[in-house]
């Protein structure tokens, strides 16, 4: 977690009395380095300059800052060899957010006068503002063995200043030191706790965060930090709640959109966090991590599709970042590419070699080219890293079974499930292998299992339905197949056994009841693959510009399959792209209608994994 200090808003700091500039030209003249060309200026120039110094610091004190700018500048242009008019021109530059003009007019300063405060500690604040963080830190040194107290903000500048150069815990004394002086002040509060963040004591930092939000519960900054202290330790639902309010106070901020968007994934809120992150990228289309973030959002809600263009972007961007190289090829096998998954993680490889994770999806990806070996050899090769891994020792397991190697599919399984005992997965496939294998009392045990971690894992009732019918235990297997029915209505297996099982009982209007709703089903099922073949190949003809011929396989997918939204969308883009409008919006339309409906009933909704 990286957190952030928030500086305030206030002037740098200024004189403490305004000085007549007549008085600093002869000091000046008096204690000019050697290397200082000094030459008196004329009177009448001194008496202008004068002037200008005064009415200056008059524009400043009332934050007038442009005309102090134009009075400093006189200034220094009558009077090029007096220190504090470079001091004041430089100050004001700062308080005008343009550090570089700043540090070259107070180190001009600091040349004709090594012993100005003023001007050493503003040009600490500068160097820190510029990222110059060692010389900043000389800077504040010498302000420090003065003695003066520091304000807020430059106490702040110091601490970002020494953390920056791996000083944590200097950064905190100057910090306690301050709030010694100023212990209400809210942002000195607010970057203690960033510091001690920093140090992973977050219990010390998620306490000064609170009492930076008592002092001002308006910081947006604080709420922020709090937040992503919360999100750290893996509290999403309190780090919702505080970066929502960051998010109110400071609108329009795409870091504090960013965390909070993960702390909603966290929370399984996809919708409300894509809908969140297409604002942000409408502030900032250019923005790659925004696009990083939304496409993450859209691949966890199982849109796979959708979240691809973005991920291949930032890729493109950030060719060395593993993680974006790892996603993007997670989405692709999601789509079922596997081919093009294989190079990239392949790439994340030789950037993140020990990264027993990166080996499982790279596993996966060869279990899904039908690749076996080589799919066992990076399961092997992440177990070297993770030896206690459960879906490492899972996958390896599969791969073991689609080998025909039972014995050691079997031992993978077992183990998987020793090392994690609530992952529905082990003892799922360990009893469909039994029940393979004729085992049906060991599948029994198995399955159970399986249906008390997943309640909702309609495969598994049916399947233990199955069980049961074989254990010669109808009216379990009855109650098993109900349940798996309710869970997956659009399949037409578990009607079959169902029917078989009342057939059994001599209920022969109920097993036909379910034998004529699985022909029902099944009818369905192929007019969903024939509206899903036309529909890829009105895609792909859809890309190569052949409107025409691609028109004509989306309109056979509808044909096919009229409740399926996708193939209407398809559609509406082909319409729109021969400018018919009204036949499109018709089409997107139905699409709207499918959709809503869908996600009324809860069919078809994706599952997390």
């Amino acid at each position: 977690m990286r957190l952030h200090p928030a500086h305030s808003s206030l002037l740098p700091v200024f004189f403490t009395a305004i000085l007549s500039l007549a008085y600093v030209e002869t000091s000046a003249q008096t204690n000019a380095t050697p290397s200082a060309k000094s030459s008196p200026a004329p009177t009448a120039n001194l008496k202008a300059a004068d002037a200008a110094f005064r009415a200056g610091s008059a524009a400043y004190q009332q934050n007038d800052l442009p005309t102090a700018h134009a009075q400093f500048a006189k200034v220094v242009h009558l009077t090029p060899n007096v220190a504090a008019g470079h001091t004041a021109f430089g100050t004001v530059l700062l308080a005008e957010g343009n550090p570089h003009a700043a540090a070259a007019e107070l180190e001009q300063a600091r040349e004709l006068d090594p012993h100005d405060t003023n001007a050493t500690l503003n040009l600490a604040v500068a160097y820190e503002q510029l990222h110059a963080y060692t010389k900043s830190v000389t800077m504040f040194d010498l302000i420090n063995q003065a003695d003066q107290i520091l304000t807020p903000n430059a106490a702040i500048a110091y601490a970002t200043a020494l953390v920056a150069t791996s000083q944590p815990a200097a950064a905190q004394s100057q910090l306690e030191k301050a709030l010694a002086a100023q212990p209400n002040d809210a942002t000195l509060h607010d970057t203690l706790g960033t510091v001690l963040a920093q140090q992973e004591r977050y219990d010390d930092a998620a306490s000064q965060f609170r009492q930076a939000i008592v002092l001002d519960p308006n910081l947006p900054a604080a709420h922020y930090h709090l937040g992503s202290v919360f999100l750290t330790i893996h509290d999403p639902a309190n780090a919702v709640t505080e970066l929502t309010q960051a998010n109110a106070l400071a609108k329009d901020n795409i870091d504090y959109i960013l965390q909070l968007i993960r702390a909603l994934r966290d929370t399984n809120q996809d919708v409300q966090s894509a809908a969140i992150l297409r604002h942000a990228l409408q502030l900032d289309p250019s923005r790659i991590d925004t696009k990083y973030e939304l496409a993450l959002t859209l691949q966890a809600s199982g849109s796979a599709r959708e979240a691809l263009p973005l991920f291949e972007q930032v890729v493109a961007a950030r060719p060395q970042d593993s993680a974006a190289l790892i996603n993007l090829g997670l989405d692709l096998v999601q789509l079922g590419d596997a081919k093009r998954a294989i190079p990239l993680y392949l790439t994340a490889l030789k950037l993140t070699p020990n990264s027993g994770t990166l080996r499982e999806n790279l596993g996966v990806a060869y279990l899904q080219q039908a690749d076996l070996d080589h799919a066992i050899e990076q399961f092997r090769s992440g177990l070297v890293v993770e030896p206690d891994n459960p879906q490492l020792h899972y996958d390896l397991g599969l791969a073991f079974k689609l080998k025909d190697d039972v014995p050691a599919a079997i031992q993978e399984f077992e183990q998987a499930a020793k090392l994690d005992p609530v992952l529905p997965d082990p003892p799922y496939t360990l009893g469909v292998l039994f029940m393979q294998l004729g085992r049906f009392s060991e599948s029994q045990v198995e399955l159970e299992k399986a249906t008390t971690l997943r309640p909702d894992h309609g495969d598994a009732w049916a399947m233990l339905g199955n069980v049961y019918k074989q254990n010669n235990e109808p009216e379990k297997a009855i109650a098993a197949l109900r349940h798996a029915i309710e869970l997956m209505p659009d399949q037409p297996s578990p009607h079959i056994t169902l029917a078989a099982i009342l057939i059994r009982q001599g209920d022969t209007a109920g097993a036909a009841a379910e034998r004529k709703k699985a022909a029902d089903l099944s009818r369905v099922a192929v007019s969903r693959q024939r509206a899903n073949f036309a529909l890829d190949s009105g895609r792909l003809l859809l890309k190569r510009g052949q409107l025409s011929e691609a028109t004509a396989q989306l309109q056979a997918a509808v044909a096919a399959d009229p409740n399926y939204a996708e193939a209407h969308s398809a559609l509406a883009d082909a319409f729109a792209l021969q400018g018919r409008s009204a036949d499109a919006a018709l089409e997107r339309q139905q699409a709207q209608k499918l959709t809503q409906a869908q996600s009324t009933s809860g069919a078809n909704s994706p599952s997390r994994q």
